[in-house]
């Protein structure tokens, strides 16, 4: 997603920059654990490989204006089970500072809004996880509807973060209350398609745990916590 241009502006986009600098804050803990749990390379190994994918996801897959803001296929849930929360932090703020550098530079202005929005959700399925997923089960061992809970979870939080900056920058117009219920409607096939796509990837790498179970991939990924 991308909130639009204009949505927010003036001096209420300041507080864009303090949410953004809140969720940096708690993206750079994690990474100080992550780093402890598999070292400083495999950490930065993950990091390139979560911005690679996620300038990808933004540029070459399918997406479009809808309401507020755009429809994405951000497949946060999957970054966040195979590579883990700091690396797919990194990785969603550094893939959409580069998209916004190199081809969207009327994006950067709303990229406090836009990073906020993408990794708050994250943050809250890293603790989601540890409540809806037992301690000795690994990754590669969820259910459908565990997935399911995780990634409804994420698409659920942006829904909500787009939703508070519309409403904090326009208003309760009906109008502006109209784009936001058509954003919110349009994320469904997001929802069904994303939980979906975590258990190809994960049956994927249960399938290659010999070859995969190395730096480019989070512990969890194929062992108990």
């Amino acid at each position: 997603m991308h909130i639009e241009p204009g949505i927010v502006d003036g001096t209420k986009i300041v507080l864009s920059y303090a949410t953004a600098a809140a969720a940096g804050g708690y993206a750079i803990r994690l990474a100080f654990e992550s780093a402890r749990e598999k070292g400083i390379v495999s950490l930065a190994a993950r990091t390139a490989t979560t911005t690679a994918l996620v300038f990808s996801f933004f540029e070459i897959l399918p997406h479009f204006p809808v309401g507020v803001s755009e429809v994405h296929f951000i497949f946060g849930s999957t970054l966040f089970l195979i590579f883990g929360a700091a690396p797919a932090a990194f990785g969603l703020a550094l893939g959409l500072l580069l998209q916004g550098l190199f081809f969207q530079p009327a994006d950067l202005p709303q990229y406090g809004m836009n990073v906020t929005t993408l990794l708050v959700p994250l943050f809250a399925i890293n603790a989601l996880a540890a409540r809806v997923i037992a301690r000795d089960t690994a990754y590669v061992d969820l259910k459908y509807r565990q997935a399911l809970s995780l990634s409804t979870a994420y698409q659920a939080g942006i829904i909500a973060w787009v939703a508070f900056w519309a409403l904090y920058g326009r208003g309760l117009g009906a109008q502006n209350l109209s784009s936001i219920a058509t954003f919110a409607g349009s994320y469904a096939l997001v929802i069904v398609v994303e939980p979906l796509l975590d258990l190809a990837v994960l049956a994927l790498a249960k399938s290659l745990r010999g070859l995969s179970d190395g730096m480019l991939v989070t512990a969890r990924l194929h062992h108990p916590a």
